[in-house]
């Protein structure tokens, strides 16, 4: 074997059909279209077309599976706060809140509440008042000989 006679296996490369090319090739006329109609020209794009119609799409309501009054928290883990603590920016044995931790640094908006979750260490007392708290956040915190305080959020109106 050389170089040169290396080529693929009989029937490995199919050339491609061309259409229109004289009854004879066996998609000559017609291309394989059919007849007539909007969809035998070219540059044509039905998609979701209903022939005037308003179609399906735009006939239901957009509202689909969202709700309108979830509310949405900021998820803030305990090992986050406490390297704020140490970079002094949260004095230790203080009150932490959404409006704390916006000072801080540690969150950028408050949104609807602080969410407190338990991926980290805490090892200093902190007094949290928090929207919701994981079990995992509230075992940290009271290990630490703080205590977590859930605050009911206020409901989110219709919008």
């Amino acid at each position: 074997m050389k170089l040169n006679e290396i080529r693929d296996n009989e029937g490995a490369r199919k050339s491609r059909m061309r259409v229109g090319r004289g009854i004879g090739s066996g998609k000559g006329k017609t291309g394989g279209r059919g007849v007539k109609g909007q969809k035998s020209r070219t540059g044509v794009a039905i998609k979701g077309y209903e022939g005037g119609q308003m179609p399906i799409h735009m006939r239901l309501p957009k509202r689909g599976f969202n709700n309108l009054f979830r509310l949405d928290f900021v998820a803030v883990n305990v090992g986050r706060i406490q390297a704020a603590v140490d970079a002094g920016k949260i004095a230790k044995g203080a009150k932490v809140d959404a409006a704390a931790l916006v000072a801080a640094g540690v969150i950028r908006r408050a949104k609807d509440g602080v969410r407190l979750l338990g991926s980290g260490e805490l090892n200093t007392k902190l007094d949290f008042e928090v929207a919701g708290a994981s079990a995992g956040a509230k075992a940290a915190v009271e290990k630490a000989g703080g205590s977590v305080t859930v605050i009911e959020p206020k409901a989110k109106a219709a919008e």
